[in-house]
Formats: structure tokens, C-alpha cells, sequence
């Protein structure tokens, strides 16, 4: 086997495609390859819109289900979110499939029509007498299935590149929900290349690698707003705006990632930058860890319901006399105090909060891009089609886990359980990725293709 260097990552998928070479005259022909990077660039905008109209809902998700069904509590939203997940990861592998067999226009257009059905009914999900946020739990399954497309689009993007133009072209993973273009000829022209076996300790590994990454930052954009709510009394509508804007200014620090990640990556390669951004949100996660001795303010008007939790009658005097009062004319905020660990637990300060936030929204788009990149060198010229749906599907399976398992522990046990075991569980994904990490190399270097 060739030596693992950085420089062979750097190596073309389909060799040497420059002008005027044999694979260059055979492949492809000046026409089709600027029909190729016309197609990749529709779909770059397509995902960026998609990606937009996607930080929308999720930020409003959490007041806009408060507002349909008052029944509905901070466990119901992980499922709410869990379940546009949930369809994403049935259809990606169903559609990736479909787009090995057939043109690849033919799920592209089915998906766009069951996101435009699906987006109709969440908007409207507020009419039914009651039930709403079963609605709202159909509905958002129904717009994650159609997003199930994004299979898809990676296949398409991967196989249409060389591996010197992969990381870029992965740069953006979103998920395509509003995609309204139809491909250009390259698009159901396959490119037929030798085929050859694939490490499968390596898929595996990668798969696992990138379910953590998603997993990760699901729960993370889940929690956001229901703990700004918690700790720093906010309002529905503050949570909204002010979470929506930190949200907006990681989306610029996301950008500035995915600009300068190519060239770095070139420098260290993508294994070094997958780790270099596992450890970047580990700290973030850690820094989030609540500390001190001042304490998040008190929800007043949850006391009726005689749910106190189980703690002494002088600590909750103590706790509630310590607590500034409202006006019990507008929206209750703070900390409900069903939640017991709210009267015990430290606050989490804004500080903290946006210094985590920043740390993690450089950890992980760098480690989203190297782990697709890593992906798909590792699939090399064999069809990817199943492969990304498979991909694709593990990571809809964290963005199914992960709200669940924030909005339990957190509502349960409070954010310093919820915070460490997430600090747990990139310690052992970095461990995973020590092992196996002489392992995510390129299908041309695996093959002995290229020599150093």
C-alpha cells in the first residue's frame, strides 16, 4: 500500500483531467464540463435556500407549538424535530437507490412536491380544533421526507467532481427542500469507471464518525431555545429574535469556514482538520458546563399547579423569595419551576453561552465537510448513489436521537448532565477516530493507483 500522506488525498478521482489528456478527450468533452459545474452550481444555490428557509422553522418551532397546543412541553418538541429527521433518513437510502437505476430528475421532482405539500401543512396546522401538534409532528416528518433528496444531490456532486475539488463542492451539506431546477445533460449521463472493493471498516467507521457530528449538533440547535428561555428569561419572541441572530452570525462564521477549509485542508489534509474540529467542540461543550453560585430566575405562575419538585418547603421559600417578581400580566419567564434542578443548578451566563456557540460553529462545519469528503474518497469511482442515502441516513438517525435525547435529559436532569455526557461522547469519538484513522484514505491510494 502507497504512505498515507497528505498529498495523496489531493489526487483525481478519474486521474489526470486536465486538456488535451486521453481521459480528458474519453471522459468528458469542454460541453458537458461546463454543463457540470452549471448543474453543481444550481444545486449549491437550491441548498443554500433550503438552508435558510430551514434555520427559519427551526428557530420558531419551539413558541409556534407553545402558541397551537398548550399541552405540548419541551419533551414533545424533540419528537417534533426528531420526526423531519426520521422521514429524511427512510427516504434517503430509497431515493439514493432510485437514483442509481433511473435519471436522477425523477426523485429530485417527486421530493419537491411532497416538501411543497408538506410545507402547506405545517402553515396551516394552527386550524384544527385540537391535536395540533400531532399535526405539526406530521408535518415536519413529511417535509424531512422530502428532504430526503439531499442522497441524491451528494451523489450527484461527488460523482461529478475529482477529489481535488471535493472539498469545496462538499462544502455545503444542507438538506435541498425547495429544489425547482431540473439537471442539465450531465446529470443522467453516468461516467463509467472501473469498479473495485471498498474498505468497509472505513465506510462503517465514517458513518459512525458523521452520525456523532449530527447528533451532536442537533441537540445543540435544539436546545438553544428553550434554554435562552430558562436562563436568561426571555420571552418567546426574544428567544426567537436573539437566538435567531446568533444563529445568523454562526451561518457567517460557517461561510468563512468553508472558505478558507480547502486550502487548509491541502496544508494538514482532512483526517488532521476532522480531528483539529472534534476537540474544538468538545471545549465548546465543556466551557457550556454550568458554574458559580448564581441561579436562574424562577417561573412565578407555574406554582398553582402544585407540581413543586421534591425539595425541602424552606429551600423553595429561600429560592423564591431570592427571585425578582414579575408582572403575572405578561408571559411567565424563567425557569419552570417543574424542572427541579432549576433551583439547585448554576446559570448558565450569556458568556458562556456565546463563547460555546462560536467554538462549536467552527467545529463542526469543518468536521460536517471532512467527514463527506472523507466519504467519498474513500467510496472512490464505484456508484455512490446507496452509499450517500446510507450516509445521509445516518445522520437523519442523529437528527432523530439527539432532540430526543437533549429535550429528556435536559427537562429531567438539567443542562450540566445533559452538557457532560455530551462531552463523553466526543471523547469517544475521538478515541474511534485514533483507531481508525490510518484507515480514511482515498480508493486511488488504498489501490496502490498513485506512488508517492
Amino acid at each position: 500500500m502507497a504512505s498515507l500522506g497528505v498529498d495523496s488525498e489531493q489526487e483525481p478521482l478519474l486521474g489526470d483531467r486536465t486538456p488535451g489528456s486521453r481521459e480528458w478527450d474519453i471522459i468528458e468533452t469542454e460541453e458537458h464540463y461546463k454543463s457540470r459545474w452549471r448543474s453543481i452550481r444550481i444545486l449549491y444555490l437550491t441548498m443554500f435556500l433550503s438552508s435558510v428557509g430551514f434555520s427559519i422553522v427551526i428557530m420558531s418551532i419551539w413558541p409556534y407549538l407553545q402558541k397551537i397546543d398548550q399541552t405540548a412541553d419541551a419533551s414533545f418538541l424533540g419528537w417534533v424535530i426528531a420526526s423531519y429527521s426520521l422521514g429524511q433518513m427512510v427516504a434517503s437510502p430509497l431515493f439514493g437507490l432510485w437514483s442509481n437505476y433511473r435519471p436522477r430528475k425523477e426523485p429530485l421532482i417527486v421530493s419537491i412536491f411532497i416538501s411543497v405539500a408538506a410545507n402547506c401543512l405545517y402553515a396551516y396546522v394552527h386550524v384544527p380544533a385540537s391535536h395540533n401538534k400531532y399535526y405539526m409532528l406530521a408535518a415536519r416528518g413529511l417535509v424531512g421526507f422530502g428532504a430526503g433528496n439531499v442522497a441524491v444531490i451528494r451523489s450527484y456532486i461527488a460523482g461529478a467532481t475529482s477529489l481535488q475539488e471535493r472539498t469545496s463542492s462538499m462544502a455545503n451539506t444542507s438538506a435541498c427542500q425547495a429544489l425547482g431546477f431540473i439537471l442539465g445533460p450531465a446529470s443522467t449521463d453516468e461516467v463509467q469507471v472501473p469498479q473495485g472493493n471498498i474498505d468497509e471498516v472505513a465506510v462503517v467507521a465514517t458513518n459512525v464518525l458523521f452520525f456523532v457530528i449530527l447528533f451532536i449538533f442537533a441537540l445543540f440547535e435544539t436546545i438553544v431555545t428553550p434554554l435562552t428561555m430558562d436562563m436568561y428569561a426571555w420571552t418567546r419572541e426574544q428567544a426567537v429574535l436573539y437566538d435567531g441572530i446568533i444563529l445568523a452570525a454562526l451561518g457567517v462564521e460557517a461561510v468563512i469556514i468553508f472558505m478558507g477549509i480547502k486550502l487548509l485542508s491541502k496544508k494538514i489534509g482532512e483526517r488532521a482538520l476532522l480531528l483539529g474540529g472534534l476537540i474544538i467542540i468538545w471545549v465548546g461543550f465543556f466551557v457550556l458546563l454550568p458554574w458559580g453560585n448564581q441561579f436562574p430566575k424562577i417561573q412565578w405562575e407555574d406554582l398553582h399547579n402544585n407540581s413543586i419538585p421534591n425539595t425541602t418547603f424552606g429551600e423553595i421559600i429561600i429560592t423564591l423569595w431570592k427571585s425578582p417578581r414579575e408582572d403575572h400580566s405578561e408571559e411567565p419567564t424563567g425557569c419552570p419551576v417543574e424542572q427541579a434542578w432549576c433551583l439547585y443548578t448554576p446559570m448558565i451566563h450569556l458568556a458562556q453561552f456565546l463563547i460555546s456557540a462560536v467554538l462549536i460553529g467552527i467545529g463542526y462545519p469543518s468536521c460536517n465537510v471532512m467527514s463527506y469528503t472523507l466519504y467519498s474518497k474513500i467510496l472512490g469511482p464505484n456508484p455512490q448513489g446507496v452509499y450517500m442515502g446510507w450516509l445521509t441516513a445516518s445522520g437523519s438517525a442523529a437528527r432523530i436521537l439527539g432532540p430526543v435525547f437533549i429535550s429528556q435529559v435536559y427537562t429531567a436532569w438539567g443542562p450540566r448532565w445533559a452538557f457532560s455526557l455530551v462531552c463523553g461522547m466526543v471523547v469517544l469519538t475521538i478515541t474511534l477516530l485514533g483507531v481508525v484513522y490510518r484507515r480514511l484514505i482515498a480508493f486511488s491510494v488504498r489501490h496502490g493507483r498513485i506512488q508517492e
